[in-house]
């Protein structure tokens, strides 16, 4: 099991930036696939972003693409994402989610694929 926390929320105006952080406890393996996600109110769950812990694949939602940015550091077990050009459509409860058992690309948009969640972090984005 991996223990996830997230950081980095606020309440900002339209057009500027946030970097949201995942801290993970325990070990991740490189198979390990890091995801965030987002509700807002009334809505479902939301994939935004997701990044193989090999770093090697990324992928985003098409309402993110070119805008959010997910990386990971593998010294301080932290994935970010950068978030820029902030929308008030944007505005959400975002959290991180880390899938021990990746069944591929084709997955990994579904909330449900995901074994450990973390707790969630506001942002609030104002027009």
């Amino acid at each position: 099991q991996v223990q996830l926390v997230e950081s980095g929320g606020g309440s900002v105006q339209a057009g500027t930036s946030l970097r949201l952080s995942c801290a993970a406890s325990g070990r991740i393996f490189s198979n390990y696939v890091m995801g965030w996600f987002r509700q807002a109110p009334g809505k479902g769950r939301e994939f935004v972003s997701c990044i193989y812990w090999n770093g090697i694949t990324t992928d985003y939602a098409d309402s993110v693409r070119g805008r959010f940015t997910v990386s990971r550091d593998y010294a301080k077990n932290t994935v970010y994402l950068q978030m820029n050009s902030l929308k008030a459509e944007d505005t959400a409860v975002y959290y991180c989610a880390a899938d021990r058992n990746s069944r591929g690309s084709y997955w990994q948009t579904l909330p449900s694929e995901y074994d450990d969640w973390g707790p969630g972090t506001q942002v609030t984005v104002s027009s």
